[in-house]
């Protein structure tokens, strides 16, 4: 199933199911209005709106349950969900952990092996997967992260991983934007990210596991994660490769002193791989690479103008979740 919202209906926009080939939608406001409310009464509301995109995808109909199906126009579309209670993002590829501290000359903590790096991100405000990203001086290096989430429901407090498999309901993409030369000042104060990480994009689409068929399997999934720079190919990395905690142990120990509300986003962090020919999935990454075997970062961080496009395809080749494309822009 695949669900996303539109851009009406206020904050938190109009939930709508999706077809597979990301073509055509349909309302769900009978169901839920919205995916927050989806999400809070899912086990009631999940198979109703199953039964929608099955019509969706097996008819031509041009209403289902009174409501009239319309061609996808994704610039037309928020974030699936336009505001969360909780986005908390880790950072589970360790390669890209390792790279990064290597350049600067540090070694990877034994216990980064056995416990998860986890910031809480900013959850007020998603971005539509086709709205600009805003910043105020491209001074202030202005970077993608392409990474993996899934969104959960109700999640018990102190949930073990196996128990906390059984609460991942969608999964998606997002571009977690950073400003990197905000942030070593900000974490010099030992405080974590404040205004080195604005709002995020989520990619069109939400989809439950079942969409990814074997691609889902021991909580990851399992294919490559495709980022393009104005349209020029940037980096493929294999989500399911080298993940050292999977979504399972990450919501976890997220969970661990708290409950999460249905609805919390988990971020996989930075997509990257010990193969650096995959390529990367954030600026910073390409320039620890550069550091490494040059001694000095060749490639500028994102300038006014710039696009990004984020996605990922099914291994015969169509979009899953749709693509992320942004422009970066001045506020």
């Amino acid at each position: 199933m695949k669900l996303g919202s539109l851009k009406e209906g206020g904050r938190d926009g109009t939930l709508i199911v999706v077809s597979r080939d990301l073509s055509r939608a349909v309302k769900a406001t009978g169901i839920a209005p919205t995916m927050q409310r989806a999400l809070e009464e899912w086990e009631s509301t999940a198979p109703r709106l199953n039964s929608i995109y099955e019509v969706l995808n097996l008819s031509p109909a041009e209403t289902i349950n009174g409501e009239p199906v319309f061609a996808v126009d994704f610039a037309a579309l928020a974030s699936p969900l336009p505001r969360a209670y909780e986005f908390v993002d880790g950072s589970a590829y360790l390669p890209h952990v390792a790279r990064v501290r290597k350049a600067r000359g540090a070694e990877v903590p034994e216990s980064f092996y056995t416990d998860p790096l986890m910031y809480q991100g900013v959850s007020a405000g998603f971005l539509g997967p086709r709205d600009p990203v805003r910043v105020t001086d491209e001074a202030q290096g202005i970077d993608l992260e392409a990474e993996v989430v899934v969104v959960t429901d109700d999640v018990p407090m102190a949930v073990t991983p196996d128990q906390a498999a059984s609460h991942i309901q969608l999964i998606g993409l997002i571009n977690d934007v950073s400003l990197r030369n905000l942030i070593p000042g900000e974490l010099a104060k030992g405080f974590g990210f404040l205004q080195s990480k604005p709002r995020s994009a989520l990619s069109p689409v939400l989809v439950t596991p079942d969409e990814l068929g074997d691609a889902w399997k021991d909580n990851k999934v399992h294919l490559p994660l495709l980022t393009h720079i104005n349209g020029a190919w940037f980096g493929a990395p294999e989500a399911g490769v080298d993940m050292q905690f999977d979504f399972a142990q990450l919501i976890a120990h997220a969970a661990k002193t708290r409950p999460l509300s249905a609805g919390t986003i988990v971020g996989s962090g930075t997509v990257a791989n010990e193969d650096t020919s995959l390529g990367a999935s954030c600026f910073a990454e390409l320039r620890t690479v550069e550091t490494l075997r040059d001694g000095k970062p060749s490639t500028p961080f994102m300038k006014y103008g710039d696009t990004v496009r984020i996605e990922m395809l099914s291994r015969s080749g169509e979009s899953i979740f749709g693509a992320i494309e942004q422009k970066i822009s001045k506020p």
